[in-house]
């Protein structure tokens, strides 16, 4: 069971930007700073209230009672199970939202399930200070995936072990991607943000961004870190 370190780690790797357009999450009508709206959910009052509480001070965000399109709900677990996947899953797909998994713990055979939902932004309970979670929820408002450094290795590991194991079977599925859609990928996954990639490919920030919304959008995939864990699975990277 993986938890979060004794000494915490608050480096933590922004897997990307999930590129496109802007949204309502991150500008007003006129192109000026917006509020993003977030509501919380916890299975007891204590940890809602404390984040609550939290996050109402500050600036960047519009706490909101219920969660839904256009909203970021801030889930927060001692563990996951099989309910609190389902939650995840009703507020990705069913309600249309983005959500920020809090969480003291979580096994290695679901942290693919927590991605595969649609979660991008993942922070360890004893990690979640105010900072910390706006950093997360605003990341996640924008598509971000947002990982601590050592859950995004475990996921990598995972996903490669889970792919060798495939390695062989004849027929497997092919997501068909371009050569330059693996480069960017690999570096994504090496956690570099898009100045960092377009420098490392001499592409522009604006091909690097045409190239993740265009595989994204394709493959039907939820944010960076999806794709990421896709490539892995599928032996692009």
């Amino acid at each position: 069971m993986l938890s979060a370190p004794r000494t915490p780690d608050h480096a933590t790797v922004a897997v990307g930007a999930h590129l496109g357009t802007r949204t309502a999450y991150g500008a007003g009508p006129h192109g000026g700073a917006r509020r993003t709206p977030v509501s919380v959910q916890a299975g007891d009052p204590i940890s809602r209230e404390g984040a609550v509480s939290q996050l109402r001070a500050r600036p960047e965000v519009e706490v909101r009672t219920e969660s839904g399109a256009g909203t970021v709900t801030l889930l927060i677990e001692d563990a996951l199970d099989e309910a609190a996947l389902a939650r995840l899953r009703r507020v990705v797909r069913s309600e249309g939202g983005r959500a920020v998994l809090v969480v003291g713990t979580i096994r290695e055979n679901e942290l693919l399930d927590v991605i595969e939902c649609g979660v991008g932004a993942i922070v360890w309970r004893r990690e979640a200070t105010a900072n910390r979670l706006v950093q997360a929820v605003t990341a996640a408002a924008r598509g971000d995936g947002d990982l601590p450094a050592d859950l995004l290795g475990r996921l990598i590991s995972q996903v490669g072990t889970l792919h060798r194991g495939a390695a062989n079977r004849p027929g497997a599925p092919s997501l068909g991607l371009a050569p330059r859609e693996v480069d960017v990928l690999r570096l994504v996954a090496e956690g570099l943000d898009t100045g960092e990639i377009a420098s490392k490919l001499s592409y522009s920030e604006r091909t690097v961004k045409n190239v993740m919304h265009g595989l994204t959008t394709r493959l039907h995939l939820r944010n960076r870190a999806h794709a990421v864990a896709y490539a892995l699975r599928e032996g692009y990277i």
